[in-house]
């Protein structure tokens, strides 16, 4: 199969947004088709899937050698566009991409920690996803119907070898690091687990080997809101009414998971809302209720109910030990050969930093280098993105450093 690659233009420097002077500028997508039906794309829960659209990013100058790239894989609802501002946000119907640059855009760029002066930095939407990578919102070729629950099942281990395909396409061997926060920092260790030989130096944000069995609970409630939402259909409402109500509750329930105690006291305490004594009734009263109203409804008209439910389902499924190791952790991380860096944060609970010391200390057991960073920060799940100093101060020195 012959692969199509779109290059992304080159900017001028007056394209800077004038509010943000050291960002890549003006963003254009780019997509590749990575399987075809003679050559279909194998996955772990033994199916193949064809064709495979996969959207990606790209910033800086690639070295003539090809050593200087930097694999930046997202979280759950993130996507390919992490730094600069997309010139076709409106035609391509991603309108709130108008309103905000790339989503780790405070990290990367000419100077910044991700320093696109030095690295060629690339972003890669996972498969399962509804921003341009094939997905359940996806035609399948066999129906000419939008998949719904007829999308096979996928894990991070696929996402990952779809990235190691993306990379092929555009003949890169070996990348000088890959990082990711949350569920992309467990990418960016299974990076270092499944390709040992093709990544240098691999950072691993506010994440773990594995989900706590109260992450997995939250997964499967939100699940539960979006199956048993009257419009979900079986998963197949495209052409019709999405099933928001249970998607706003998914996100809703989720995002109380990226916060702490101490950040919701802060930013909302028991105030109420608009009012000095409560209604005694059940609409929103507090401050609290109206945020988290705000987070389900807009992330609604930004995301696929589908595409929740299949990486909830990768997400809960990751397991580096048994995957690697047969259960043991140490086992698995004798695999490693990339520096690895691996930062948590004080407040987060939803990958705690017990967790992530645990796979520090069995990189330490197995006889592995190991740099591991718990951040002071109230912020909870949400601080690998928040914040911007520290965590971008680890990158740089990280990356840079011999």
């Amino acid at each position: 199969m012959q692969n199509e690659v779109r290059k992304p233009k080159q900017r001028s420097a007056g394209d800077d947004p004038p509010d943000s002077p050291t960002s890549v500028g003006w963003t254009e997508v780019c997509s590749i088709a990575l399987a075809s039906p003679e050559r279909p794309f194998a996955l772990e829960a033994g199916v193949s899937i064809a064709p495979v659209v996969v959207e990606y990013e790209m910033y800086g100058q690639m070295a003539p050698a090809r050593d200087n790239v930097v694999l930046v894989v997202h979280a759950l609802s993130g996507d390919a566009h992490v730094a600069g501002w997309d010139r076709n946000a409106h035609t391509t119907g991603r309108i709130w991409r108008t309103r905000h640059p790339g989503w780790w855009d405070t990290v990367i760029g000419p100077g910044k920690a991700i320093d696109t002066n030095r690295y060629c930095v690339i972003g890669s939407n996972f498969l399962g996803s509804c921003y341009g990578t094939t997905g359940p919102s996806s035609i399948n070729p066999q129906t000419g119907r939008p998949y719904g629950m007829s999308f096979p099942v996928v894990t991070v281990g696929d996402w990952v070898r779809l990235q190691t395909k993306l990379l092929d396409a555009l003949g890169i061997e070996r990348i000088k690091g890959v990082v990711g926060g949350s569920l992309g920092g467990q990418q960016a260790l299974e990076w270092a687990l499944a390709f040992p030989e093709r990544v240098e130096r691999s950072i691993v944000l506010a994440a773990s080997p594995r989900l706590s069995a109260q992450g997995l609970a939250f997964n499967a409630v939100g699940r539960h809101a979006i199956m048993n939402d009257p419009n979900f259909c079986g998963g197949d409402y495209y052409g019709g009414v999405q099933p928001a109500t249970g998607l706003a509750a998914a996100r809703m329930l989720a995002h109380i998971t990226y916060l702490s105690e101490e950040a919701m006291h802060e930013k909302f305490g028991r105030r109420l809302r608009d009012k000095e004594k409560p209604d005694f009734g059940f609409g929103m009263e507090y401050e609290v209720e109206s945020y988290l109203d705000h987070q389900g409804r807009s992330f609604v008209e930004r995301f696929d109910a589908n595409s929740y439910l299949y990486i909830t389902r990768a997400m809960d499924y990751y397991d580096a030990a048994a995957q690697w190791g047969g259960g043991d952790l140490v086992q698995a991380c004798r695999r490693i050969k990339s520096r690895v860096m691996v930062v948590s944060f004080s407040s987060d609970w939803l990958y705690p930093p017990e967790h992530c010391r645990e796979f520090a200390l069995a990189m330490c057991r197995a006889g592995k280098s190991v740099t591991y960073v718990d951040v002071p920060s109230p912020y909870g799940h949400d601080s690998f993105l928040v914040e911007t100093k520290p965590v971008g101060h680890l990158l740089r020195h990280f990356l840079d450093g011999e």
